[in-house]
């Protein structure tokens, strides 16, 4: 017993690539538009050249460490090569720094009394650097 009369013809499905063909082309913009066509940074020359240095540039590089050193009996501050023992000499030796905004290092031995520390930092303040650093030989 036959229900359909209908003889099967042979139909094919046909795709339709018309919406696949928009969405290819969506990407392709979008990649497009996303790309950098920049070259990688390691290939970028500076516009800076640092192979020349200056004398000023490397005084102004120099950074102010006061150390409080044992020397014979009693203890003095040690700026670069420079020794004193007077709090006012070493504001003298402090003013002659350019460089106020990177700070000052202030440090000490354990044993070092704590007045001349306090000294120290006090005279970095009044010499007019912003930061003072206190660093002991413990730490």
């Amino acid at each position: 017993m036959r229900l359909s009369s209908r003889k099967r013809s042979e139909e094919r499905m046909e795709l339709s690539t018309t919406g696949m063909i928009d969405i290819v082309f969506l990407l392709l913009v979008f990649f497009l538009a996303t790309a950098s066509f920049l070259p990688p940074e390691k290939e970028i020359r500076p516009a800076i050249s640092t192979e020349e240095k200056s004398s000023s540039a490397s005084n102004d590089l120099e950074k102010a460490i006061v150390e409080i050193v044992a020397e014979g009996a009693g203890f003095v501050y040690k700026l670069g090569s420079e020794t004193t023992n007077d709090r006012n000499s070493l504001i003298d030796q402090l003013n002659s720094f350019p460089n106020k905004v990177d700070g000052a290092f202030v440090r000490t031995d354990d044993e070092a009394p704590f007045d001349m520390t306090a000294q120290a930092i006090s005279a970095c303040k009044n010499a007019g650097f912003i930061v003072v650093t206190f660093l002991s030989d413990a730490d």
